[in-house]
């Protein structure tokens, strides 16, 4: 886990950082990286080599084969303390709380993001580490779309992959649709906004009608700039006074993917059958579904003007935990002032980047196209909004 990263975090220097970075990289190459590849990369002396890689495997950030031929790869722990040194040193973190969600592909921490003045107060984020590997591989490779058809992949890149997927989509979607807002990105973790309130699954809404307009909303909002959720239910929702936050988009699809039909049905089925099952508030799927693609080609403004149900907002109460628990998904509401931040210093070391591009799939790879193309349109209309 997580804590034993942070555990040894303080005691690594820039050379040891600089080892986990030629595992990483030579992961893309080998199964096991051999010894005599992290000696070409790191450029130490084998016997100084041999005693840091002890040092790491002792600390289980590394573990190490002997046959046929002595080699290595990096745990999650040591990809996770990489991760932590770059959100350090550009200053995207300041402090680490503790672990407040854990589901079957990505384990969660509160944070602490420095205030940009120094007179301002800190901001309280999250860091959500994906967790790729932590379920079998061929699982994995069945639902999701950015592993492709290969046969051997790595868990660092499969776990890289759909936290880069995910941040690239955050970033074009907010602030147009409610989601956390994204602060930073690197390898398999993504530091963000807390999400408000609590998981749907988790509250008994007192006016569920409108929650329900409110989802379906952000689902209208989010099919017209050309994005489908394509993981959406109970346990990706938020909920608070303020209304709904959308969570977890690594899986997301566009509209010219060939299900794309099949997984907007799922994703808003999922949604309708949680309201009518908990609340009996009953809707048509294929109405529902008709009025989304209506939306097609208006902007995220006319859809909020047009859909604006209720002028009178509803309230959220605390719900019993064990239906969610049932399922598989922990997490809790973040205190702000819960947990006893342990503060970090980064090592001034410069790690080289993984070229995520080369795993992707033809598929994935036109739809990542299409949404660098939806950001800087919406960016264009930011700056002329601005303007």
């Amino acid at each position: 886990m997580i804590d034993e990263a942070l555990r040894v975090f303080k005691d690594l220097d820039s050379k040891d950082f600089r080892i986990l970075t030629g595992i990483e990289t030579g992961m893309k190459h080998f199964e096991w990286v051999p010894m005599e590849e992290l000696n070409k990369y790191t450029r130490l002396p084998f016997e100084k080599l041999e005693y840091r890689l002890k040092k790491l495997v002792r600390n289980k950030l590394v573990v190490r084969i002997t046959q046929p031929y002595e080699g290595f790869q990096i745990y999650f722990e040591g990809y996770d303390v990489l991760a932590l040194n770059a959100f350090v040193k550009r200053k995207s973190i300041s402090a680490i709380g503790d672990e407040v969600g854990v589901g079957k592909e990505s384990v969660i921490y509160e944070a602490i993001l420095p205030p940009e003045l120094s007179i301002g107060e800190p901001v309280p984020v999250v860091i959500k580490f994906h967790r790729e590997g932590r379920t079998s591989f061929k699982q994995i490779k069945r639902v999701r779309e950015h592993l492709g058809e290969r046969e051997h992949f790595s868990w660092i890149y499969a776990s890289r992959l759909a936290a880069q997927r995910e941040y690239d989509i955050m970033t074009t979607l907010y602030p147009e649709v409610s989601i956390p807002k994204p602060f930073d990105h690197n390898r398999h973790a993504i530091v963000m906004e807390l999400a408000k309130g609590s998981l749907l699954s988790k509250t008994k809404l007192i006016d569920p009608e409108w929650y329900l307009d409110e989802i379906l909303k952000q689902v209208k909002i989010t099919y017209s700039l050309g994005i489908i959720h394509a993981d959406l239910s109970e346990y990706n929702i938020f909920a608070s006074e303020d209304g709904v936050q959308l969570i977890d988009w690594p899986q997301y699809v566009t509209p010219e993917h060939p299900h794309a039909d099949e997984i907007l049905e799922r994703d808003v089925s999922n949604v309708l059958n949680h309201f009518f099952r908990k609340y009996g508030v009953k809707r048509e799927l294929d109405e529902t579904i008709r009025e989304i693609k209506s939306q097609t080609g208006k902007s995220a403004e006319d859809i909020k003007e047009n859909t604006e149900s209720r002028v009178e907002r509803g309230t959220v109460e605390e719900w019993e935990l064990e239906e969610a628990l049932e399922e598989g998904f922990e997490t809790e509401r973040f205190e702000t002032e819960s947990f006893e931040a342990e503060e970090f210093e980064a090592e001034e070391f410069e790690a080289e980047e993984f070229e995520a591009k080369e795993f992707e799939s033809d598929e994935t790879e036109a739809e990542d196209r299409k949404v660098q193309s939806l950001k800087k349109t919406a960016s264009e209309k930011r700056t002329s909004d601005k303007e």
